[in-house]
């Protein structure tokens, strides 16, 4: 009875971007008997990693990323000199430290930690008119996050109420001041085929419309297909 070479009856590849082959020579060095014959046979190894994956090549030190690779793949078993130190299991598999999330607070989401942020500086400004002005490009700001967020109008006063809540009324602005005024729209699918062609469609009945509607262009037209002549 015929066995057949499955890949799931093969040993698993270690590095899966040089393929079996490679990792078959590997282990073919690992056995040689001498040094100086397995020093030889890595270095060639080393120049076909090097070809099979040519994008190492813009890495810093891709040298010492290729024999890096090597012990890896011989499971760290291969004896060569090595122009770079030998890499041990416990510092390729190190695990970093956590990443903490960060827990702020936010007490209005809609308006963001941006706008908190903005509203300290503001708060830190001492000329008048240049706080003025900050204090309105926040409104303005402010006005723009929650059509976006809400997808509908919003009353100035009720900006302007968030505005001295969140800043715990420090910052203030004059009740019959005009904020910026903003809209929602969606945004546009320009990539759609199907509008595309309605789009090209309606623009050659256009055309067509246009081409019927003038007297001189089918009276030429006329002339050309053998029409009477008028004298």
């Amino acid at each position: 009875m015929t066995q057949f070479d499955y890949n799931s009856t093969r040993n698993k590849l270690i590095l899966s971007e040089y393929g079996r082959n490679v990792q078959n020579m590997v282990k073919y060095i690992v056995a040689l008997p001498t040094k100086e014959e397995r020093n030889r046979y890595a270095q060639v190894v080393i120049d076909l990693m090097g070809f099979l994956n040519p994008h190492l090549r813009d890495v810093a030190d891709f040298k010492h990323k290729l024999w890096d690779h090597l012990h890896i793949i011989s499971d760290y078993k291969i004896d060569v000199d090595s122009p770079y130190p030998k890499p041990s299991p416990e510092s390729i598999h190190i695990k970093p430290n956590p990443l903490g999330y960060p827990h702020q607070r936010i007490k209005y989401k809609h308006y963001g930690k941006t706008i908190e942020l903005m509203m300290e500086k503001a708060k830190s400004i001492e000329e008048p008119e240049r706080k003025k002005h900050m204090v309105q490009a926040i409104a303005n700001f402010m006005k723009m996050a929650y059509v976006q967020w809400n997808k509908d109008s919003v009353a100035d006063e009720s900006i302007i109420a968030d505005l001295q809540a969140m800043s715990g009324g420090q910052l203030k602005l004059d009740e019959n001041v005009n904020l910026s005024k903003v809209e929602f729209r969606p945004p546009q699918n320009t990539n759609n085929p199907r509008k595309n062609n309605n789009n090209n469609q309606n623009r050659g009945r256009q055309n067509n419309n246009n081409n019927n509607n003038n007297p001189r262009k089918n009276n030429n037209q006329n002339r050309g297909n053998g029409g009477p002549r008028k004298f």
